[in-house]
């Protein structure tokens, strides 16, 4: 349900935020103040959520959720629009970077272990991805909306910030459903103890990658299609339809490569064709050429979304999982939070092959040092 309101806001949050009159610029430096958000909020979860109820975390992200969807609906003015971005839980890219995730990625941990882990990741992420590319098909409705007698196209876009805020509630009701993990939850002492010099190098790295994404979240790349081939909105969310399937089911690929090659060599092997297709498509001189690019990229790229979780997972002590998936996930969202407002003013002057090929060569870079760092690490299991 969260993936599936994500995958429509991403699409509609730059298309809602034009027709409410703000600039590109605008649209970046919001987005950038939701992943910022997001990774503080994150941040305070590996700090602190130790003290805490997993359950009871997960219901107040859900409640901040309905909250944020509603009060965004009734927004125009671009810095109550702000706040909003930053204080809730809006997702403008194609992956999960809120706070709900190193909190679910932890009780999923404790459920499985070893190879079980890394396929028990696959299908969440698979699930994820899969509901993600329906919502993002999903943003086609303001236009059919539009077409109602007395709801004008700006009122349809508010419809579907009203419906994140309604999605926000029925994910309250179904976290209060949750079957409790059998036995005490590990809790630690502090949050991060024996495994945090792994986990701190993992955070370096990471950011370098996430603040790479923030150059080309969704939101941005449909930006990209609107103003580089004049896209409608309905195609662009029919583009994010077909993407999202395509990594969804590349995810339910990865634990078979991983069982072959290793978690390590299925995140960087799979991730470096992928950034180069992403630097092909931002030269490609056709639409049809850059979208057929763009989708192997979406083939390729997402493969190591399920081996990077179970990565961690397995390099980390089991009480210490719920702050190493928070410190590893904030980069995520805190690193790539530059990433759309240079993204965003890269576009207002022009420059629109700029973020593509920028966010490509730093995601190479990304992959051969990680690879380069943690190539000779045996995990436990």
């Amino acid at each position: 349900m969260r993936a599936f309101a994500d995958g429509f806001v991403a699409v509609l949050l730059p298309a809602y935020l034009l027709a409410l009159g703000l600039g590109t610029w605008e649209v970046g430096l919001l987005a950038t103040t939701t992943l910022l958000g997001s990774a503080l909020a994150t941040l305070a979860v590996g700090a602190w959520g130790h003290r805490f109820h997993r359950s009871h975390v997960l219901s107040f992200a859900a409640v901040l959720m309905a909250a944020t969807g509603f009060a965004f609906a009734a927004s125009s003015s671009f810095w109550p629009l702000l706040i909003i971005a930053f204080v809730g839980t809006l997702n403008p890219s194609s992956g999960d970077v809120s706070l709900f995730l190193p909190l679910e990625h932890a009780r999923l941990a404790e459920v499985t272990d070893g190879e079980t882990r890394t396929a028990l990741f696959a299908r969440y992420s698979f699930t994820g991805s899969l509901f993600g590319a329906f919502g993002s098909l999903a943003a086609a409705l303001p236009g059919y909306l539009g077409s109602w007698p007395y709801m004008s196209p700006l009122n349809a876009l508010r419809a579907m910030f009203v419906l994140y805020g309604a999605i926000g509630c029925v994910v309250w009701l179904l976290y209060q459903r949750l079957p409790n993990p059998q036995g005490h939850e590990v809790k630690a002492p502090t949050p991060l103890a024996q495994s945090r010099a792994v986990v701190i190098r993992l955070a370096a790295l990471f950011s370098v990658d996430s603040f790479a994404g923030g150059l080309v979240v969704n939101a941005l790349l449909a930006l990209w299609l609107f103003q580089r081939f004049d896209m409608s909105v309905a195609s662009a969310g029919a583009f994010f339809f077909w993407s999202g399937l395509c990594s969804a089911a590349s995810q339910l690929a990865a634990p078979r490569l991983a069982k072959r090659i290793g978690l390590l060599n299925t995140m960087v092997f799979t991730h470096i064709p992928a950034s180069l297709c992403l630097i092909a498509a931002a030269f490609a001189s056709s639409l049809y050429a850059s979208l057929a690019l763009l989708i192997i990229r979406s083939l390729l790229s997402q493969m190591d979304v399920p081996a990077r979780s179970a990565f961690v997972m397995s390099v980390v002590t089991p009480a210490e999982r719920t702050a190493a998936a928070s410190f590893t996930a904030v980069p995520r969202s805190l690193a790539s939070a530059a990433g759309p407002t240079i993204g965003g003013a890269l576009f207002s002057i022009g420059w629109l092959a700029a973020p593509l090929v920028t966010c490509g060569l730093l995601k190479i870079a990304y992959d051969i040092a990680i690879w380069r760092s943690f190539r000779n690490v045996s995990l436990p299991e």
